[in-house]
């Protein structure tokens, strides 16, 4: 499985607590409720050991813990545990807008998938000179959820291409330690299959693709999610088949092989590539290149060998692929938009954070979050805005009415 959808949750903050001291010979103790916890993230890494995307068929919600709430005595809620979930290497990962967002290559590459909520402050944090007996405090914010489109492109350093039924399986099986499905019908292989190969003192991947056809490049035979996994290989292995059924010559299974690789990406022409018949021990069809045979492993160490050179050279050439990941800055300011005739919507994180943790149930609270807004300048943005006395104004989930200032 190649592409799979996962949502991601951050955790939920935990809320803060209104407490006050209440002990013997202490008729007025101060507040002293305790901050809640932040929420966990929730992470992404590419790990050596998942082969597969197979694990969101079934389950794609993944949800870091939650923080827990504080309590009197300042007594600190516990963070809610971050959830880091193992991918394959050469993990894409898109956002709901298609829009490219992290390309996990290497094993322990690892991103940022959702925030987890900030923990609500406690009544203890709201003591000032003004406010001798804060009855109020914030609540959690929730963490960060969105859905993710993820898709494997597999890191091999050789990728075998060939017809359906050209012996791709039965020659990686014959020069490593794969055992793909081996039988005498088309379209056998239905998924990637990677073997390591070692020659003498170095080794490379060498990936199995599933048989392409013509058209393959326009989607035919799901020739798209085939042709991905040959995207990142360094080089390429032209399969011909010596005995074909339907007696198609192997130049003209090379032509038609490149020709669909071309229109599928140009560029894959331009990446070295080896042209090897195969079933030389059967062979009908006559072959000037190199010719290999897996049952009787004629010409198979000469093949590894080129490959492997090929292989050292290209390594060599590009250097190790570096992870690529969008930061997403902390978001600033704020906008004010209308949405109708006396209605208002107040756009920006710090905006909707403000309100989103405070507890608008008490008189304190909600003179508290005005007098943040007002210092943000968001009702000086309304008002130039043209907001009125009694304009309704929503800010996250909240709605305010908007009285002008004196």
């Amino acid at each position: 499985m190649d592409v799979a959808q996962c949502n991601v949750k951050g955790g939920d903050g935990g809320a803060g607590c209104v407490a006050f001291r209440r002990e013997a010979h202490v008729p007025r103790g101060g507040p002293d409720g305790g901050d809640g916890g932040g929420g966990g993230d929730v992470w992404l890494r590419a790990s050596r050991n998942v082969a597969s995307l197979l694990a969101f068929r079934d389950h794609p919600h993944r949800k870091a813990g939650s923080g827990t709430h504080g309590s009197g005595k300042r007594k600190h809620g516990v963070g809610g545990k971050d959830l880091v979930v193992d991918v394959p290497e050469g993990t894409i990962v898109y956002g709901p807008e298609n829009e490219l967002l992290a390309d996990l290559v290497r094993h322990g590459d690892q991103w940022l998938a959702a925030r987890g909520g900030q923990g609500g402050r406690g009544n203890a944090r709201f003591l000032s000179n003004a406010r001798r007996a804060p009855s109020f405090a914030e609540q959690g914010e929730y963490g960060e959820e969105r859905w993710l489109r993820l898709e494997l492109k597999l890191l091999a350093d050789a990728a075998l291409i060939g017809f359906p039924n050209a012996g791709k399986s039965t020659l990686i099986s014959a020069i490593s330690a794969a055992k793909p499905k081996i039988a005498n019908y088309p379209f056998t292989t239905l998924e990637p299959h990677l073997g390591v190969v070692r020659w003498r003192d170095r080794e490379f991947v060498l990936a199995d693709m599933p048989g392409l056809i013509e058209g393959a490049a326009e989607g035919r035979g799901l020739g798209h999610q085939f042709l991905r996994h040959i995207e990142r290989a360094r080089v390429l292995i032209v399969l011909c088949d010596l005995a074909p059924d339907d007696g198609r010559a192997p130049d003209e299974q090379a032509r038609v092989l490149l020709d669909e690789l071309r229109r599928y990406r140009p560029d894959l022409l331009d990446r070295p590539r080896v042209i090897v018949g195969s079933k030389a021990d059967v062979a009908t069809e006559p072959f000037d290149g190199l010719a290999v045979s897996a049952v009787t492993r004629d010409g198979l160490d000469e093949f590894v060998s080129q490959v492997a050179v090929l292989v050292d050279e290209a390594r060599n050439a590009e250097g190790e692929p570096e992870p690529f990941v969008v930061l997403r800055p902390a978001e600033q300011g704020f906008s004010v938009v209308r949405e109708g005739s006396h209605s208002w919507r107040v756009r920006g994180r710090p905006a909707e954070r403000a309100v989103a943790l405070a507890d608008v149930t008490t008189a304190d609270a909600i003179a508290y979050v005005q007098q943040r807004l007002r210092r943000m300048g968001v009702e000086r943005a309304l008002a130039r805005a043209g907001a009125r006395d009694g304009d309704v104004v929503r800010i996250g989930t909240v709605e305010l009415t908007y009285e002008e200032a004196m």
